[in-house]
C-alpha cells in the first residue's frame, strides 16, 4: 500500500461508547423501518423510504436548521462538491468528506465531530479516475460488539474502521486495509493505477462485502484497451477474497461468445459504478453495469457485449450468477445503468410480486421478478436504426419495455424543438438542421458525414434522463418517484487521430438556441410518479421554476415562458407523509416537500447551498431529522440537518 492511513485525534470516546451498537446482523440490514438509516439507500433495496411521519404536511413549513457541519478543512480541494449520504446508526452519523474521502462520525443530535479517519494515498489519489468525496460508507455489525464502517477510497482501497473509534480494524486485510489493485485483472500496456477507482460505497450482505469500480469517463479514451470492471466479494471479518465476477467474460465463461473478433481479451470498463442493492432474504445482489470501452464507438468490440449495460443478479455468498437481463445490446450511447436498482413488493394483476426496478438514462424503467429475472411486463426486442459509421457494429434490435410508461421524452424530431415564439422555433430549426434526427437508439454518426450532417440529435442526453440520483419507492402505495433531466445530446464521432488508437471518438458538438438554454421544449427537469401496480404515470411536475436567465438570453417576455424546471435532476426522499425533493446540483438552493399523491408543492425550505447529495432521514431521541449535502457557488461542502422546532 502506497498510502499512509491515519486516524485523527478527534475521538469523543465517552459520547460514542454511550451509543454502543448492539444490533444483530439481521437487524443491521433491515434498513430504515426502525428510524435508522444503515444502508446508503435507506434499506437493502435502496427504496429511499422511511416510515416516519413526525414531519408532515401540517408542519413541514416549520422546519429549521438543527445543525450544520462543514467539510472546509477536509482534503486538498475544500470546494469539491460532496454527494455523500450519511448513515445513521444508534445516535451516530457516518459520512465521507473531502477529495481524499475522509470518513467522519458525527453526533446525530448536534453535528459534533466524534472522530475522523483519512488516508494519504499519494500519487494514487492524484492518478485516481474519481478523486471526489464519494457517496458514502457501508456499515456492518456482528451483533456482539464488533461494529464496522467500510469505505472505498478514490485510489481503490477498501478499509474497515472500528465504528466506535475510527481506528482501522487489525484483523481485516493488512492493518484494516485491502489494496483492491491486488488480484484485479489487468490488460497489456494499461497500468492499473489510475485506470480504476470508485465513487460509490461498498455493499455488505451478511458477512460478505461486495465492491464494484468506477473508471475514467469514456468520451475520448486513449485506447481501445482498458482495465475491465470486475466485481468482487470479500469476507467482511477478515478481508479474504471470496469470489470474482467477470463482467467481461473470460474464454469458456458465459457470454464470451458475445464479444466478436477477440474483443473480450482487451476491452475494458463494463463495471458497476452505481451503488449495488441486495435482497436480505435471498442474499442476492443486483449489479447495474455500465457500457464497455468506449462510450460512443464500439467498432473495436463487435457483438452484444455481455455483461455490459445489464442488470445481473449474483448470490453474494458465492458470486454465482443467478440471472441477468441485458438492458442495451452493444451500448454506444453512454447509457450506462447509472443508479441503484430498487427492490419492492408490489401487487400486479392481483398477484404479490417481488420486483427489482432499474431506472435508466434513456427514460425506461425495467422491472423484473427479483428472484427469477422474468420481466413483470413484456419487454420486446424491437428493430432500431442501424449505423453507417465505418467499422461499427450495431444490434438489429434493442429490448424495449411495454410498461411502465417512459418518464422521459425519447428519440428526436422537429416536434421536440423549443417553440416559445415562431422566431425561437426558427432558430432551433436552424441549429438542428446540421444533425440527424430519429427514434430512440438512433446511433451516433460522423462529423462531415456523406449526407452532409454532423452528428445525431438524441433524447434523452448521454447524462440522462435519470442518473446517479435515481428515485424513491413508496412500498405502501407502490409508487416510484423519479427525478430526471430533459436535454439533448449531439452524438458526433470524429477520428481518433493522435489522441486515441480507436478509429473514432466523441466529437463534442452542441445544439443550442442561446447559452444555457436547451434546444428542446421544457420541462428541462422533472419529477415523475410511476404506479408500479399497473405501470401507469400518476403525475409529472417540473423540477423547480424557470431560471431567470432564460427570458433574458432569448430576448422575450417572461410571460411567454411556461414553468420549465431547472436543467437538473432532483434528489428524492419519501416518507410515510411526504416526498422531499431538492433541485439538484444545477438548481436553486431549495428543498421542497411535495404531496405524494399529486406532486403539489406543500412547502419550500431554503438551503444554504444547492443540493449535491441525496437526502436521508432518521429519528433521534424522539425528533425526526432530514439531512442532505449542499455546496457549490464557491462554498465548501456542508451537511445540513433540518428538524421541527424543539419545544422543550
Amino acid at each position: 500500500m502506497n498510502g499512509v492511513a491515519r486516524t485523527a485525534a478527534l475521538l469523543a470516546a465517552t459520547s460514542i461508547v454511550a451509543s454502543a451498537l448492539a444490533t444483530s446482523p439481521l437487524t443491521a440490514q433491515k434498513g430504515a423501518a426502525d428510524g435508522q438509516w444503515r444502508v446508503y439507500g435507506g434499506d437493502p433495496g435502496h427504496t429511499r423510504y422511511a416510515p416516519l411521519d413526525q414531519i408532515d404536511a401540517g408542519n413541514v413549513a416549520d422546519l429549521e436548521v438543527a445543525w450544520s457541519w462543514t467539510a472546509r478543512n477536509y482534503g486538498p480541494n475544500p470546494l469539491v462538491r460532496s454527494q455523500t449520504t450519511p448513515l445513521y446508526v444508534d445516535g451516530v452519523l457516518y459520512a465521507t468528506a473531502g477529495q481524499r474521502r475522509a470518513v467522519v462520525a458525527l453526533d446525530a443530535g448536534s453535528g459534533e465531530t466524534l472522530w475522523m479517519w483519512t488516508m494519504d494515498e499519494g500519487e494514487r489519489l492524484a492518478d485516481a479516475p474519481r478523486p471526489n468525496p464519494g457517496r458514502g460508507v457501508a456499515w456492518w455489525s456482528d451483533g456482539a460488539g464488533d461494529d464496522r464502517v467500510l469505505v472505498m477510497t478514490p485510489g481503490y482501497h477498501l478499509v474497515a474502521l472500528d465504528a466506535a473509534t475510527g481506528v482501522p480494524v487489525e484483523g481485516f486485510g493488512a492493518s484494516g486495509t485491502i489494496d483492491l489493485h491486488d488480484g484485479h485483472r489487468v490488460r497489456d500496456g494499461v497500468p492499473i493505477s489510475g485506470s480504476i477507482g470508485s465513487s460509490s460505497p461498498p455493499t455488505v450482505v451478511g458477512d460478505v462485502v461486495v465492491v464494484g469500480s468506477a473508471q475514467h469517463v469514456g468520451l475520448r479514451p486513449p485506447s481501445r484497451i482498458n482495465t475491465p470492471g470486475d466485481v468482487r466479494g470479500y469476507d467482511v471479518r477478515t478481508g479474504e477474497l471470496l469470489w470474482t465476477f467477470h463482467t467481461i467474460p473470460e474464454p469458456g465463461e458465459e457470454g464470451h461468445d458475445t464479444w466478436l473478433e477477440g474483443s473480450a481479451e482487451y476491452t475494458g470498463n463494463a463495471g458497476v459504478w452505481a451503488p449495488i442493492s441486495f435482497d436480505a432474504e435471498t442474499g442476492y445482489v443486483y449489479l447495474p453495469t455500465e457500457a464497455a470501452t468506449g462510450d460512443y464507438y464500439g467498432g473495436h468490440r463487435p457483438g452484444a457485449n455481455l455483461f455490459s449495460t445489464s442488470l445481473v443478479a449474483l448470490d453474494a455468498r458465492t458470486g454465482r450468477k443467478v440471472w441477468h437481463q441485458q438492458i442495451i445490446h452493444h451500448d454506444i450511447w453512454d447509457w450506462d445503468n447509472p443508479t441503484f436498482p430498487i427492490l419492492g413488493d408490489v401487487t400486479v394483476d392481483g398477484v404479490e410480486r417481488k420486483i427489482v426496478a432499474q431506472l435508466t438514462k434513456q427514460g425506461f424503467t425495467y422491472v423484473f421478478d427479483r428472484v427469477t429475472g422474468e420481466p413483470i411486463w413484456p419487454i420486446v426486442e424491437t428493430a432500431v436504426p442501424q449505423t453507417d459509421v465505418p467499422g461499427e457494429w450495431t444490434s438489429p434490435t434493442q429490448p424495449i419495455p411495454t410498461l411502465p410508461v417512459p418518464y422521459e421524452r425519447q428519440g428526436f424530431s422537429e416536434d421536440d424543438l423549443i417553440d416559445f415564439t415562431p422566431e425561437i422555433l426558427q432558430r432551433a430549426q436552424e441549429a438542428a438542421a446540421a444533425y440527424r434526427m430519429g427514434p430512440i437508439f438512433s446511433p451516433p454518426s460522423l462529423r462531415d458525414a456523406p449526407d452532409g450532417t454532423n452528428g445525431t440529435l438524441s433524447l434523452p442526453s448521454t447524462l440522462g434522463g435519470a442518473n446517479w440520483e435515481g428515485g424513491a419507492f413508496d412500498p405502501e402505495s407502490g409508487m416510484l418517484y423519479v427525478g430526471s433531466q430533459t436535454t439533448a445530446s449531439v452524438l458526433q464521432l470524429v477520428p481518433g487521430g493522435e489522441r486515441s488508437d480507436m478509429d473514432y471518438v466523441f466529437g463534442f458538438a452542441r445544439a443550442d438556441v442561446a447559452p444555457g438554454v436547451p434546444i428542446v421544449k421544457p420541462p428541462w427537469g422533472r419529477i415523475t410518479a410511476l404506479d408500479l401496480k399497473d405501470g401507469s404515470m400518476a403525475w409529472m411536475v417540473p423540477n423547480g421554476d424557470t431560471p431567470d436567465h432564460v427570458a433574458q438570453r432569448l430576448g422575450i417576455d417572461p410571460e411567454l415562458i411556461p414553468r420549465t424546471g431547472k436543467v437538473s435532476r432532483a434528489g428524492l426522499l419519501v416518507t410515510r407523509s411526504l416526498l422531499f425533493a431538492g433541485e439538484g446540483a444545477s438548481g436553486d438552493p431549495i428543498l421542497r416537500a411535495l404531496d405524494k399523491a399529486t406532486g403539489e408543492t406543500i412547502a419550500e425550505i431554503e438551503l444554504p447551498g444547492a443540493q449535491t447529495g441525496l437526502p436521508m432521514t432518521y429519528m433521534h431521541e424522539g425528533r425526526q431529522y432530514v439531512v442532505l449535502s449542499v455546496g457549490g457557488g464557491g462554498e465548501s461542502a456542508e451537511l445540513v440537518a433540518f428538524a421541527l422546532p424543539d419545544r422543550d
